[in-house]
């Protein structure tokens, strides 16, 4: 018969071993409240954009639903008026 293996779940732990979960990272804009998200800001909308021209999820870039939706509606107005490519060539 098979058996399984079993596997070892390896956890975070501190010196006295104790168990810590680890720590998300937070959205940037959540935390810096006075940054806003603009399409004119070409170099700010890089970070978001992958190296082939396609916008970065959520899970990636650790941002909030929220901004995650701005973010996206702010490339494509920069795709819109030719500030970003749609593609990369």
């Amino acid at each position: 018969m098979l058996q399984k293996k079993k596997q070892s779940i390896k956890s975070k732990t501190t010196q006295n071993g104790e168990w810590t979960p680890k720590r998300r990272k937070k959205c940037y804009f959540c935390i810096n409240k006075g940054k806003e998200i603009d399409y004119k800001d070409v170099d700010g909308i890089r970070r978001y954009i992958s190296d082939r021209g396609k916008i970065l999820h959520r899970r990636i870039t650790k941002n909030c639903a929220k901004h995650q939706r701005i973010i996206s509606k702010t490339i494509k107005q920069a795709r819109n008026i030719a500030l970003l490519p749609y593609t990369v060539e």
